[in-house]
Formats: structure tokens, sequence, C-alpha cells
């Protein structure tokens, strides 16, 4: 539960996994919401030092880099604010030292990118956006909240309801299910898991052991950031490590399905390396992720699941791939329809003489 007392310590191969799923979903979030806002928030709610003991970039420098090293950043017009949130003295004076680094590296600074390193803990912070926005009568401008803790401490599920309950505002948050199951029953930090879920449903693993217990913790914060942040759009993805075991899962909750897409393209486009693989389970089997010999399985058998014996637009088929699977669009057509309508599995209604497009209708068995 305690965070390292080190300043600086070791990237991880996972963590550069999360930095690298977090710079390619920046590379798309920045310009599709410049483009239609005139000021857009990154908030890190567990900012670090800047920089691991080898050199390496932490999420607040991996940030204004995507951003400033963006071709399309010429012509963003909106402004850009950078709220940076770290709780040690210690770290905070180096994360302030790497930030006036790269700003000094990067002169001219462009006046529309404003940067704040807050010191304070990530409650505290949002507590005091929360509180400013309500007493301008104001709404918070479209906001990436980016939320890694080391343990399960500080990130309440109201309080991630209360900042980010406004439009276009969206969270990407470490859930560390390894804490939370070895906690669960134990009812020594049952105040600090009844924040992190915002109910006391998880006393409910007593009755469940193995993966269905861990399957269970892992449904009942989904539901909650569902429900209680109301994110009708909630991914969330396994990270396995060396052993084979989960360690944790990264949870996306968004209200746009282009937030979705985008998280979806993320996800595909990283090698995690270092032994590290994502996975998201479907129609009862594992989705691994990696461009490399994709697995279409779980995918045919989910929509023959769901849209048994129903004759569907493929506008429809796109969606419920987007949204109710791991899978990208790119997935769908090539490697899952054209085997189902050559083996004769289902019937295809085109506009053309191939393919699948807007138009067509597909009817399952």
């Amino acid at each position: 539960m305690a965070a390292p007392r080190t300043t600086v310590w070791e990237l991880d191969p996972h963590t550069k996994a999360k930095h690298d799923i977090l710079r390619q979903y920046l590379n798309g979030w920045f310009p599709v919401l410049s483009a239609w806002n005139g000021r857009i928030i990154f908030l890190d709610g567990f900012a670090g030092p800047g920089r691991y003991e080898s050199g390496e970039p932490g999420s607040p420098l991996i940030a204004l880099e995507t951003l400033l090293e963006h071709s399309y950043f010429p012509r963003m017009r909106c402004e850009f604010l950078f709220y940076f949130c770290e709780a040690d003295e210690a770290r905070v004076a180096s994360l302030e030292e790497q930030i006036a680094g790269f700003k000094e590296a990067n002169q001219p600074w462009p006046r529309n990118v404003k940067v704040q390193v807050v010191h304070s803990e990530f409650f505290e912070t949002a507590t005091s956006l929360i509180e400013n926005l309500r007493s301008q009568k104001r709404q918070m401008a479209p906001t990436f909240a980016f939320v890694d803790p080391f343990g399960v401490k500080g990130i309440p599920m109201s309080l991630l309801a209360d900042l980010l309950s406004f439009p276009r505002c969206e969270l990407f948050v470490n859930y560390m299910v390894d804490s939370v199951n070895r906690f669960a029953t134990a009812g020594n930090i049952d105040h600090v898991l009844d924040e992190l879920f915002g109910t006391t449903e998880y006393k409910k693993a007593g009755s469940v052991r193995g993966q269905t217990r861990h399957q269970f913790l892992h449904d009942l914060y989904q539901r909650q950031m569902s429900e209680i942040c109301d994110f009708p759009h909630v991914q969330s993805f396994a990270m396995i490590n060396r052993t084979g075991h989960i360690g944790y899962y990264l949870f996306h909750g968004t209200r746009d399905p282009k937030g979705v897409e985008l998280m979806k393209e993320a996800m595909w486009k990283v090698d995690p390396g270092g032994g590290y693989k994502f996975s998201d389970r479907l129609a009862g089997q594992e989705v691994l992720f990696t461009e490399m010999g994709v697995d279409t399985t779980p995918l045919r058998l989910a929509l023959l699941q769901e849209f048994a014996g129903r004759r569907v637009p493929i506008a429809c088929i796109e969606d419920f791939t987007l949204l109710h699977t791991p899978y990208k669009r790119s997935h769908l057509r090539r490697p899952v329809l054209t085997p189902l309508e050559k083996d004769g599995v289902i019937k295809v209604e085109r506009l053309g003489r191939a393919g699948f497009p807007a138009g067509t209708w597909v009817t399952f068995p």
C-alpha cells in the first residue's frame, strides 16, 4: 500500500507498456479534442519525479512531448492545461527541475500550453478543482485524467465521479487488483476499499475463490465506474506478468465511442515487452493483445451468439465489435466475416460485388 521511499526508481516493463499506451492515446486525443474545444486538460494524479533511474521520461514529460512533437500541433489553437499532482516533496522538486529543463529545450515555449505542478495529494487537488468549478458555476473543460497510484488508497469512486461528471471527460486508471484481492476480506482497510468501490459489495468476495474471485472484483469495479461515474463505455485490460498472473487492470472510461476507438488503437499498437502481455476475455476465451497472428475466434463466437437468428446491418455489427469486445473494427471484415460467408455460415446482402460496404445486411444462423 505504501509508496516507495526513493525519489526515483527503475522503470519496470509493465510501466513502460502503460506509458506507451498513454503516448499512443494522447497522440490521437489531442488533435481530436483541440479541433472542437477552446481548452482541454490533462490531469496526472500521481505524477512522480519526472524521470526514472536510467533517464526514461515519466508520464508528465510523455504528455508534454506527445503534444509539442505532434505534427498537427502548429495548427492546434486551443489552450492546453497540464496539472501534475505529486504529494512527495522530493519528487515534486525533481519533477519541477525536469519540466524546467524540458521548457528550456523547447523555447520559445508555446503560449497556449500551461503547466502547473501541484504539491498535494490527488484527492486534495481534485476536490479543490471541483469546489472552484461549483463556486463559479462552470463546467470543466474536456479532461483526460491519468490516475496511476502505487496502491488502492486516495482514489475514491465518488471523487472520480464528481471530477469527471462533465461531458468529454475521460479516465485512465490503474486498478491494483492484487492488493484489492489480498485485503478484500481481511477487514483491516475496509474504509479504503469502501471509498475505492463506492460500495461494500467487495466483501462478498469472501464467498468465492481463485479466478472467480478475481473476476468478481474486476466486474464490480467496472460496474461502479459505469454506474457511479456514468461512463457508458468502460474497457479493461489485464496486465499479465511473467508468471502468467494478472498484476493489475487498466480501466478506461469514456462517454464517446471515438474515445473507445482511440484506446483500442493504442492498446493494439503497443508491444508490452519484458514478458508482460495485455489480455481481455470474450465469449469465455482469453484475447491476447498482439498484432502478430491475432486470434479472432472469440470475436467470431461472440458475433454468432449476439446476433443469432437475426438480420442486421453492417453498422450494427461494427458498433458491437468496437463497444462490446476487445477487438478493433479492422479485425471484423476480412478476419471474421469473410470466412463466415465463405463457409456458408452467414448470408450477405451487399451493395456491390464484394466486401462489406455501408448498406450491407448480414443474416446470422
